[in-house]
Parts: structure tokens; sequence; C-alpha cells
């Protein structure tokens, strides 16, 4: 998954919060980059102003890497993230998270629409989720 399903399950306001949710709780195996730290810190801190909020945020996204999900992004990783972001005309931070998903055979979950999930890189949380059982997720944690 890329940052924004993180930051989505911290949103209450962004349309995709119930589906983060539900993902970052589900029996699935996870996995993000290493920059997600950085992504979900920097939104938290610069765009939203909290503080708690990054805290929550890294503590997830250590959750993850603790399950051994985090994909670092080598300098081969990002060489094949330059050809998809030059060959798709998206970010180098997107494409990252598109090379590492192929690397893993896994699929890349994303709230982007409009680079991701639109040319078909990546499926929505709730796509990714479809066919699974609900499960209900406490607001905070």
């Amino acid at each position: 998954m890329d940052a924004s399903v993180l930051l989505a399950s911290e949103d209450r306001d962004d349309a995709n919060h119930a589906q983060a949710r539900r993902l970052l709780v589900g029996s699935d195996p996870l996995a993000t980059l290493d920059l997600a730290f950085y992504e979900v810190t920097n939104v938290a801190v610069r765009s939203w102003r909290d503080l708690a909020a990054a805290h929550r945020l890294l503590e997830r996204v250590a959750a993850v890497a603790d399950d051994g999900g985090l994909v670092w992004a080598d300098a081969a990783l990002l060489a094949v993230a330059a050809s998809i972001a030059d060959e798709q005309a998206i970010s180098v931070y997107d494409a990252a998270y598109v090379a590492a998903a192929r690397a893993c055979d896994a699929r890349l979950v994303s709230c982007d629409v409009r680079d991701l999930a639109s040319r078909g890189l990546a499926c929505r949380p709730g796509e990714a989720l479809a066919g699974v059982p609900r499960v209900e997720t406490p607001e905070g944690g």
C-alpha cells in the first residue's frame, strides 16, 4: 500500500477512511515502502499540523515494518521506478510504490485515483477488500 492508504486511515474526512482502516486490521499481509515514514509524517505535520496524528501514523507504518512488510527504496527499485514514472508520466514517488508492488508480486493499494488507480497501476482500498468480511474497527486505533 502507498502512503495515501495510511493517511486515509487517520483522516475521517477521507472517502476511503473506513476501507483503509479495515485493510489495516485485516489478516492479509501488508507492505509499504520506507518512504511512507516520511510521507505520512510530512502530511500530518505540515498539512494537518497534528503531531499526535503523526505519531499514530508512524506507529502504523512501524507495525507494517515489524510484520516484515517494509520494502526499501534502494537504487535498483528506484531505477525501475524512474522508468515507470517516465512511461506513465507520474511522480517517482508514486512509481516507487508501483515498482515495489511489482517486485513483491503484490497488488498495490492506493487512494490515488488520478495517477494510479485510473491507470490500472493500483486498486483502491474498497476494491482490495472486495469479498472480505467486514471487520469492525475501533476509531481510536
